[in-house]
């Protein structure tokens, strides 16, 4: 600041300068509050488009793993019927499918209750404690 816009200044009155620093203050906010709303579309554009190739990820998973699949009852058909070769590989996917739903399962129950039990606790903790400091202070 130059020593003239320092005069400045301080001639103005108070009131002037407290409406100009309201003024600014609002105008700094908006264009942060602007930065921030661009900021976050860009962010979003850049999710949007990690999602669509998570997407399209899985669609070409599915396509192999049929893919590896049918080789692998091709494989077996030499060797016997082709619809047994097919039966095989069903059973073992069943079987595999119900051992990660029943693992899957079990994980969701560990998991339940959703609630922060040690959160709960400590404000428990908290809460006793505070009790004791206002007991101990009123005697």
């Amino acid at each position: 600041m130059t020593a003239s816009t320092d005069n400045e200044l301080r001639d103005r009155p108070t009131g002037e300068l407290l409406r100009e620093l309201s003024k600014q203050t609002t105008t700094l906010v908006k264009q942060e509050l602007d930065l921030a709303k661009a900021e976050l579309q860009e962010k979003g554009k850049q999710a949007s488009i990690g999602a669509g190739m998570f997407g399209g990820a899985g669609m070409f998973g599915v396509g192999a793993f049929a893919a590896l699949t049918a080789s692998v009852i091709a494989a077996l058909s030499e060797a016997m019927d082709t619809w047994l070769a097919a039966l095989i590989v069903a059973v073992v996917y069943a079987a595999v499918a119900g051992v990660m739903a029943m693992t899957g399962k079990r994980k969701v129950k560990e998991a339940a209750p959703p609630f922060p039990e040690q959160a709960r606790d400590s404000v428990k903790e908290d809460m006793e404690w505070a009790k004791t400091q206002a007991r101990s202070g009123r005697t």
